[in-house]
């Protein structure tokens, strides 16, 4: 792993897989770190030279002071792929991650070669503004841990809680660590987002992955952002938001069969 200046930050970030293979970088959700896409890199370590990183605010990268914006974290990536010399990447993200594709996309179209948005949104109703102010409010008056259990509760099915499986521990402690300036930074880019008047102009190829049981990105926007975006593939797994742990081999069969290689 490498901490590579990027801007005014510094973002931890690893490179592996076979020289010469096709790029293919992976975004992490709110509230995780690279570590969350240990599935992924595993199922693709064999034909993908893989990038994944630590998106500002979170795991070892640097903890701008709050807000951060979408034109932040999307030019964090294009800083990042400049320093290791790639010129393009297919791009996988979940949640936070997977708005941060949609903005590449939009903003970055020369630098991928196809985008993934697992469980994100492209815009952010108003209604649900204050929910965000209050877990602010929370991470800065009590700090992150008052938000695990909830966090827990929203990101996985509860058959998958009922069952205790080790991967909810370690989600925990991602979630308890995360800085909470970070959190709140990262926060701010999410209440602003506004991309789904401009879904049509996306023109890399794309690939939506719903869970059916989430509630925070419903499959039915997710759906609809599908329907937007010309030529893309929608697919819908038995999860709720973090699909790419509660089936990782189905998540990155759905990834497999719609990545070329």
């Amino acid at each position: 792993m490498e901490r590579i200046a990027v801007g005014g930050v510094e973002l931890q970030a690893e490179l592996s897989g076979p020289e010469g293979a096709p790029y293919l970088t992976f975004s992490h959700s709110l509230g995780a770190d690279l570590t969350m896409w240990d599935p992924q890199v595993a199922a693709f370590a064999d034909s993908y030279r893989i990038l994944r990183y630590d998106t500002r605010g979170h795991g070892r990268s640097s903890v701008p002071s709050a807000p951060y914006s979408f034109a932040d974290l999307t030019g964090d990536v294009v800083g990042l792929l400049d320093t290791f010399g790639i010129e393009r990447t297919h791009f996988a993200g979940l949640s936070l991650g997977g708005m941060t594709a949609l903005g590449l996309a939009l903003a970055h179209a020369d630098r991928l070669e196809s985008i993934t948005v697992a469980n994100a949104v492209a815009s952010m109703p108003a209604e649900v503004l204050p929910m965000w102010d209050e877990r602010v409010s929370v991470a800065r008056d009590q700090g992150m841990q008052p938000l695990v259990e909830s966090t827990i509760e929203r990101w996985f099915t509860e058959p998958m809680r009922e069952r205790g499986e080790p991967v909810l521990d370690r989600v925990r402690a991602l979630i308890a660590k995360t800085p909470v300036e970070g959190y709140a930074g990262c926060i701010a880019a999410i209440k602003a987002i506004a991309y789904e008047p401009h879904l049509g102009e996306i023109a890399v190829p794309a690939l939506f992955i719903a869970g059916e049981a989430d509630t925070g990105t419903p499959p039915g926007p997710m759906h609809a952002m599908h329907e937007c975006v010309p030529g893309s593939r929608y697919v819908e797994l038995k999860t709720a938001h973090l699909s790419n742990l509660e089936q990782p081999q189905a998540f990155s069969e759905a990834l497999r069969e719609f990545l070329p290689v």
